[in-house]
Order: C-alpha cells, then structure tokens, then sequence
C-alpha cells in the first residue's frame, strides 16, 4: 500500500469484493428468513459491507477543497441520483410494483439511498472536517442521536446520512500510513479472518431476526423495537463491532492486480443496475423456483458473480456511462 499504484489495487479489490457482497446480500434478502444460513450471511454481511464502502469513500474525498470539487460532486453524485430515481419510478411501475407513477425524489428507492446521502457526506465534511477527531466524536453522537427522533426514516435518507456519517468521516482522517499500520501489521491477516469468522459465528449462533433494522440504519429507535433510554449506547457498541469487522475484513483484501481487480473501478455500475436484474428475478420467478435458489448455495453465489463481471463489464460502462457518470465520453 505505500505506492499509489498498489493502493489502487488494494483498494480496487476491496470495492470488488464489497460489490459482491452487496450484490449476494440482495439476492439472498428475500431467502434469508426461510433459511438459517443465508440468515447468519445476510446478517454478518449488512454489519459491515456499506460501512465498508462509504469508508472507503471517505478516505477519497480528501480533496474536497479543491476548486470545482461541489460542482463534480453534483455532477457525479446527485445527478445521476435524480436519473436513477426516475428510470427505477417507471421500472417498479412496470413490473407492478407501485399502482401509480409517480416520480419522488425525497424519498430514494431501494439502494439510491446511497448516492443522497454520499452527497449530504460530501457537503458535511465542510463542517466536521476542520473539526478533525473532535468531529469524529461528534459524528458518533449525532448518529446515536438521530435514533430518537421518532419521525426520521427514509425521507431524504437522513437517518442513514447521520447514521453512517462516521464511517465516511473516518475514512476522510484516515491517511495511507495509519490505514497500512492497522490492515497490514505482522499479524493482521490471521486477526482479521478470526473476526469474520468469529462474528459469522456469532450471528449463526442467535442474532435477533427483529434486530435486522439496526443493520440497515434507515429508521427510529421507535420504529425498530420501541424506544429505550439505553438505545443509542446499543448503536454506539454497534458503532465498534462493525470498525472492528470493517479493519478485519480489509486486513484481508490483497493488494495484486487480478482480472477481476478492473471492476472494483466500476462498482457504481453494477451498484446502480443490479437492482433491476434482482427485482426482475423476484418478480418472474415462481415461488417454487426461490425455494429452490434458498439451498443451493453456490449457485447463488455464482449468480451473484456473474451479474458482478457483466455490470461491471467495460460493454456496460461503454454505453451506459452517460447515464451513471453524465458523461458521453468512453474510457
């Protein structure tokens, strides 16, 4: 990691794996509650894997000062939030899945919550960053906080923005020496497999099916299980398990060039489309032929991989990229 080309490639695999995992844990999200062991993946996979990716994202929004950064940031970011927000309201309508069409754009359909609340990240490092640590502790607080606002939810994506806001931050005052002193120290491959596997352990042995909520941060303490006085301490705990995984899982991502490195640079592609293939699948498939999906393990996670190589394919980025990127240019 001390080159930029290998930092690249480090950070490159990660993304591709962190895609993967996004793309497996929605095509498993519908099983899971059938099926213990996709209910012990899906669960140790939405502990960690987007507070993983918007860490990462932090650590590359470090130019944010720079002149023209807000302009690309609406460019790159809420734009294609807007494009995407429309293009899934025709979708769902089409499929059945809303009775009218109607285009809202407060409310982020399934995962285009993402790309609202990376903008709101990118806009509140204007605040926090000058802040530094004392911002990080901030940060912590206020994402305790948002749980006890009873109303908060997915208007605006604000509950997750303020929930998931720390690991952005944490990513943005992390440089390359100290991430390299935590993901690649003497032992830190043994320790970082250890806690996957002692988490997943854990998981399999008895996470509540009624705690899934607190994974995906997208509502009030109220609305999850009724609000206690204790329930932020919950998330702050939550806040430490999930670094602590977080630091495991990338201790194990490599940092060689492979063939599927390429499309770790591509993951907005496959983040922004994979929707549309899993909602497809959902809808066509008979209930039957999910039962069958729920134990056949591998082939769910070939298909997973397989919708990762084509999304992330340079054919897709080629002729779609002026609708992800805003740009008509090809590279």
């Amino acid at each position: 990691m001390a080159a930029t080309s290998k930092r690249s490639k480090f950070f490159d695999n990660a993304k591709f794996t962190l895609i993967f995992l996004v793309v497996f844990g929605h095509i498993i999200s519908p099983l899971k509650d059938q099926n213990g062991i996709l209910f012990t993946l899906y669960t140790a996979i939405f502990l960690f894997h987007m507070p993983a990716f918007i860490l990462i994202s932090g650590y590359f929004a470090k130019g944010y000062k720079k002149k023209g950064y807000f302009k690309k940031s609406v460019k790159k970011i809420l734009v294609p939030y807007f494009i995407f927000q429309i293009i899934y309201s025709i979708y769902y309508y089409l499929i059945g899945k809303e009775e009218k069409l109607a285009f809202d754009f407060l409310h982020p359909h399934w995962s285009l919550w993402f790309l609202l609340s990376l903008f709101f990240w990118n806009l509140l490092l204007y605040a926090f960053a000058k802040l530094k640590w004392l911002g990080f502790g901030v940060a912590i607080i206020l994402g305790m906080a948002i749980g006890y606002v009873e109303d908060v939810g997915s208007f605006l994506s604000l509950s997750r923005t303020f929930v998931f806001f720390p690991y952005f931050l944490l990513g943005f005052l992390l440089n390359a020496n100290q991430l390299k002193r935590v993901v690649r120290a003497k032992y830190s491959l043994p320790i970082g497999f250890m806690i996957i596997m002692t988490t997943t352990i854990f998981f399999g042995m008895g996470f509540p099916k009624d705690a899934v909520p607190w994974l995906l941060g997208d509502t009030s303490y109220a609305n999850m299980e009724g609000l206690h006085w204790s329930d932020g301490l919950v998330r702050l705990l939550q806040y430490a398990l999930t670094l602590l995984v977080v630091f495991g899982f990338l201790a194990l991502i490599p940092s060689t060039q492979y063939k599927l490195t390429k499309i770790g640079e591509r993951t907005l592609y496959v983040y922004l489309f994979h929707g549309f293939i899993i909602k497809s699948i959902e809808v066509i498939v008979p209930d039957k032929g999910l039962e069958f999906l729920s134990g056949n393990y591998i082939l769910l996670f070939f298909l997973s991989f397989l919708i990762c190589q084509i999304l992330g394919s340079y054919f897709i980025k080629k002729y779609t990229r002026p609708l992800v990127e805003f740009q008509v240019k090809t590279g």
